[in-house]
Formats: C-alpha cells, sequence, structure tokens
C-alpha cells in the first residue's frame, strides 16, 4: 500500500514572521536550507529561542549568521535548576545586543518536573525582572502551572511596560482570558492542526486575531499535514490556515494581522531608532 500523499505547503504571498522556533535543534537540513525553504513560502524573519545555558551564546551566533534571524536569551523552566550568577550575567549580556528580541523562553512546567517548582517559580519570577529593566517583551511557557503562572504574572506586570507573548499555548481558558486582558498575545502552532486538540482550539476562537502570534516551536510538534517529519518554519502556512478555519475568516486576514502583531511585540523598537 503506498503512503497517503501530502498535500503540498500554501504559499499566499503574504509575509510571515516565524515568532518561535530553535533553529540550532533543527536536523534534517542545514541552517541556509531551512531559511531558503521558509522564504520560498512567505517567511521573513525569524526569532530563534534561547532555553539553557548552553545555547544561549548559539542563539546569539545564528543571529549574527544571516539578517532575517532573531533572537532571546532566558532559562526554560526544564533547566531552572541550572540558573545561576554566571548564566544570569550571560542573559544580561545578551539582552544589550540589537538582535536579541525578548527574554525567553522563560516560565513553568509541572508536567514533566524536570527542574524543581519553588526553583522553577524563583527563576521565573527573576527573569521577569529583567525583563522589566530591560524593558523587553517575554516569551513565556507554562504548562499544567496555571494558578502559579497566573499568580506570578500578577505580581510583576506593574513593573513591566512590555508584554509578549505566552507561547505554544495549551492552558485553560481562565489563564488565556486573563494574559489576554493584561495585553499579552498568545502563540498557537501545529497543536491547533491536532484531531484531538479541540481545547486549544477553542482558545484560539477566544484569541481575538489582533492578539494572536504565528509560530512553529520547530522542530518540534509537527502540523497535522506532515507529522511524523521534523517540524520547520516553512509549515507556518498550516499553522494560519487553521487559526483562519477557526475564526472563519480569509487567511490573508490572519497573515495580514498576525504580521503586525509581530511586529509590535518583537520590533516595535525599530520604529524609533
Amino acid at each position: 500500500m503506498s503512503k497517503k500523499k501530502r498535500p503540498p505547503i500554501p504559499h499566499y504571498d503574504m509575509p510571515i514572521i516565524e515568532t518561535h522556533c530553535h533553529l540550532d535543534y533543527l536536523k534534517e537540513q542545514s541552517f541556509e536550507e531551512t531559511l531558503q525553504q521558509a522564504s520560498a513560502v512567505g517567511v521573513e524573519r525569524f526569532v530563534t529561542i534561547a532555553v539553557d545555558p548552553g545555547n544561549l551564546a548559539t542563539v546569539r551566533a545564528m543571529t549574527e549568521r544571516d539578517a532575517r534571524v532573531y533572537g532571546t536569551q532566558g532559562i526554560h523552566p526544564h533547566e531552572a535548576d541550572h540558573y545561576n550568577d554566571e548564566v544570569e550575567r550571560e542573559i544580561r549580556q545578551g539582552l544589550t545586543l540589537d538582535k536579541v528580541v525578548a527574554v525567553g523562553e522563560i516560565g513553568l512546567d509541572y508536567f514533566y518536573d524536570h527542574s524543581d517548582r519553588d526553583q522553577q517559580r524563583r527563576v521565573f519570577e527573576r527573569q521577569l525582572q529583567i525583563a522589566a529593566e530591560f524593558d523587553l517583551p517575554v516569551v513565556i511557557h507554562t504548562r499544567e502551572a496555571d494558578e502559579d503562572t497566573r499568580a506570578i504574572l500578577k505580581n510583576a506586570l506593574p513593573a513591566m511596560k512590555q508584554r509578549g507573548v505566552i507561547h505554544s499555548f495549551t492552558s485553560g481558558l481562565a489563564l488565556a482570558e486573563y494574559c489576554l486582558s493584561e495585553g499579552f498575545c498568545l502563540g498557537f502552532n501545529g497543536i491547533c492542526t491536532f484531531n484531538r486538540a479541540d481545547n486549544v482550539r477553542e482558545v484560539v476562537g477566544a484569541t481575538p486575531l489582533d492578539q494572536t502570534l504565528l509560530e512553529t516551536d520547530a522542530p518540534f510538534l509537527t502540523p497535522a499535514p506532515y507529522r511524523g517529519k521534523e517540524n520547520a518554519p516553512k509549515y507556518l502556512p498550516f499553522v494560519a490556515d487553521k487559526v483562519a478555519e477557526v475564526h472563519g475568516v480569509t487567511v490573508n486576514e490572519v497573515l495580514t494581522t498576525a504580521y503586525a502583531n509581530s511586529q509590535r511585540v518583537f520590533f516595535s523598537a525599530e520604529s524609533t531608532m
């Protein structure tokens, strides 16, 4: 029996910003091939995300390899046990670079519990303080930690002029509504195309388009038409398709609005330079 043929990747002649990927984790193609194939379907810029002490420098180096690539600096909750003064100094130094556009990926993860929960909370709080100090947006990861995420944000937000994004949103509607009310965007990726992800599609539908960001989280969470293959930024149009379907609008409307949102969250400083 022959394998089911996968549909071609759509190309809408609209610019797209990949707001969350891990370019240093991709293995199936080279850095250059990854960018070229994504550019062919309209991806204009890429935000590659730092997650641990070992890839802070790697992300910074990738922003220097290509003008389209930007980065973040931060420690993921999985790696919170490795946060120390030396790591914080490196994060702070990285945040002074023009092409570092956010603090992240930071937050809480009580699903895997790779790091002690108390330490996760301390590191999350500390990095929110750093974001406030540098006046930068944040890229937040939260899983099975809705109550603590909300409590920590409630304490931190008065000092923060910038907001940012709750990326790969899979939490409850109550946390979504709180974050939206506080001015955050929510990031959606290939999960919203999964058959059993009705809960995520409910949040997609409840999120105003002007607070929606598109991402892949590549190489993870490949959209449904290409599940089983390594995810890559070139698959972003499938995420846009699903968001448009849920909202009952055209893909062009989703792409236009998401592009403006991405510019506002990550690149608003460019317009004032």
